[in-house]
């Protein structure tokens, strides 16, 4: 056979590997999520199905492994990108403190149980430390599936995690530091803790100075693809140095993300690089379940049970005790620990570290390694078992049509109690309406009623495309959540300059940056309301209809006033406002006979 056909015979190897494994979670995934048991259980399965220890398609999993990191890079990157720096900053308290706490705690009492076990103390250290290290994939998965990514909870979870990827660099120094021939290698040790330093502020360098001005350059020469190649090369980048200088890559995607949060091309790079992250994410989660080693189960399967079990269970109580003495309520702290409780990728790099240097062997690598990969993959079940024994429902997404191509000229993202008013209108008139919302019960009970609701999250920038907002008229956003309402904003606001925005604003404050950020028109979800009851009380008390109807017209001038005063001035603007003449000349005469609510709450109504 001529050279050329075996390059060709290669190469159509390889391409048969790559049809193998995308054939595996297109088949995996959907049966796994319609059974219940979630994505990452059915990625996890494929791996382990196709893998040297299943089928045996594969016999390189470690070069598979390594690739698929990029997919957990990009999604620090994506996360990155929606944390300011000025957020991250808010965070510190929670990254050094919270997650230094769990991680302390975490790590000591893996290590006591290792030594009570009979484990020489740098092994069990090693095994300890390495299963304290959470799945960044895993719980970054969970977390997105979930949409808590943003929420408070979420971002305590995301808080730990980057204090998780930070402590790689002085674990590894700690395991060659404790090593038997450290003395020979103290001064590399240092070095390479200079150079993690040195990596860490050549990539802010570049963020800060460099990269907003190429990305303008790239976009005055108008080539899509080139943004794309661009946007690759930054996340590629940012994790290659970071790995160099002996950090984690997904440290460096994250801080790119960061430097790159507050750019005007922040919405093009996330919709680039979206398709890619979801694809090596679930590649990743599939070359994870190749690499569980079925023999070294076998031969150890008491020791491999008992480690799982008892590092789960204390490392979820530690997590636990850490998150109520931290204030977190035993919803949050129980979630936080099962979510928690595996251990992850980082594990791996610190024992192979480990043994490399001689402080474990082989076989402890191999098995440590094991009951690493053992508890990501029972963390889906548990989480699924925390969702059964605890009060609460599951979702079903089954009927639900997702929006594709619509085109109507009014655009309602949210239909709960003000979107379904407000849109009554609308149809009434056979205006053309498009509507979606993300609450599957809530879909279902409108349709009942003749309604066709799409499902669909409008904080992202693809549902508001397929949805039709490039083409709408008005869109209407009528969300009760502050930050869902914000976010929907900012991406009208950014991509869809044209279309009028009218919003569902919380309360004052909302309202005021509601304004600021360029909204077209903007009510209070209860000041119109609140009006109507409060004449309707002076009508009961007997005052004369069109008494009532100009106390509150005077109401509703003061409020306009004040409001126009807070938006320039700020919150604390127009306070004389919130009382007419009458009531001020009443006050000063203390003849006031009505309890006012502090002055805090009656400016951010």
């Amino acid at each position: 056979m001529s050279a050329e056909a075996v390059q060709a015979a290669e190469q159509s190897v390889n391409l048969a590997q790559v049809v193998v494994l995308l054939a595996a979670g297109v088949v995996a995934v959907p049966v796994f999520k319609r059974l219940g048991l979630g994505s990452v259980l059915g990625y996890l399965a494929a791996g382990l199905a196709i893998g040297p220890f299943g089928l045996g398609l594969f016999s390189d999993t470690h070069t598979i492994l390594h690739t698929a990191e990029l997919g957990v890079v990009m999604f620090l990157f994506i996360i990155g990108l929606e944390m300011e720096p000025q957020k991250l900053w808010a965070l510190r308290r929670q990254i050094f403190g919270l997650g230094v706490l769990q991680v302390g705690v975490s790590s000591a009492l893996l290590t006591w149980v290792g030594v009570l076990f009979g484990l020489p103390f740098w092994v069990a250290f090693t095994s300890g430390v390495g299963f304290v290290l959470t799945s960044t994939a895993i719980v970054m998965q969970v977390l997105g599936e979930r949409g808590e990514l943003t929420s408070p909870s979420g971002e305590k979870v995301v808080s730990i995690l980057l204090l998780e990827d930070l402590a790689i660099v002085p674990l590894l120094a700690i395991v060659a530091v404790a090593a038997p021939s450290a003395s020979e290698r103290s001064s590399l040790e240092w070095l390479k803790v200079g150079l993690a330093l040195g990596a860490l502020a050549l990539l802010i360098a570049v963020g800060r100075y460099l990269l907003n001005p190429l990305f303008r350059i790239l976009a005055r020469a108008g080539a899509r693809e080139v943004m794309t190649a661009a946007a690759l090369l930054v996340v590629f980048g940012a994790a290659i140095l970071m790995d160099k200088g002996g950090l984690s890559m997904a440290l460096g995607a994250f801080l790119a993300g960061v430097l790159l949060s507050r750019s005007s091309f922040r919405h093009q790079l996330e919709a680039d690089i979206e398709p890619f992250r979801g694809i090596l994410l679930g590649l990743f989660f599939i070359a994870v379940g190749m690499s569980l080693d079925l023999h070294v189960i076998v031969d150890n399967w008491l020791a491999v049970t008992r480690n799982v079990l008892i590092y789960m269970v204390l490392k979820s109580l530690a997590i636990y005790v850490v998150a109520r003495l931290t204030r977190s309520d035993h919803h949050d702290a129980l979630d936080r620990a099962v979510l928690m409780s595996q251990g992850g990728e980082f594990a791996f790099v610190l024992f192979t570290t480990a043994e490399s240097v001689g402080l474990i062997h082989a076989r402890e690598n191999a098995l440590f390694t094991a009951v690493v990969i053992v508890s990501m993959a029972l963390t889906p079940l548990a989480l699924m078992l925390l969702k059964r024994l605890r009060p609460g429902r599951a979702v079903s997404l089954d009927g639900m049509e997702a929006p594709n191509g619509l085109r109507g000229r009014i655009l309602v993202i949210g239909f709960g109690r003000f979107g379904q008013i407000a849109s009554q209108g609308l149809l009434a008139q056979r205006c053309s309406v498009s509507i979606i919302d993300n609450d599957p019960d809530m879909i279902r009970a409108a349709e009942r009623f003749g309604f066709r609701i799409y499902y669909g999250d409008g904080t992202r920038l693809d549902i508001l495309h397929a949805a039709g907002a490039h083409r709408a008229d008005v869109v209407l956003v009528c969300v009760d959540k502050v930050e869902a309402s914000n976010k929907i904003v900012e991406l009208l606001r950014h991509e869809f300059p044209l279309v009028k925005v009218m919003v569902r604003a919380f309360d004052r404050g909302h309202a005021i940056s509601l304004i600021k950020a360029g909204v077209d028109y903007q009510i209070r979800e209860t000041f119109e309301s609140a009006l109507v009851f409060g004449e309707q009380a002076l009508l009961t008390l007997g005052v004369e209809p069109e008494v009532a109807k100009e106390a509150m017209s005077d109401v509703r001038e003061r409020d306009r006033q004040r409001f126009a005063m807070q938006t320039l001035g700020g919150i604390d603007a127009g306070v004389d406002l919130l009382f007419s003449n009458a009531e001020q000349q009443a006050r000063e005469q203390g003849l006031e006979d009505v309890q006012s609510r502090p002055e805090q709450e009656l400016q951010s109504s």
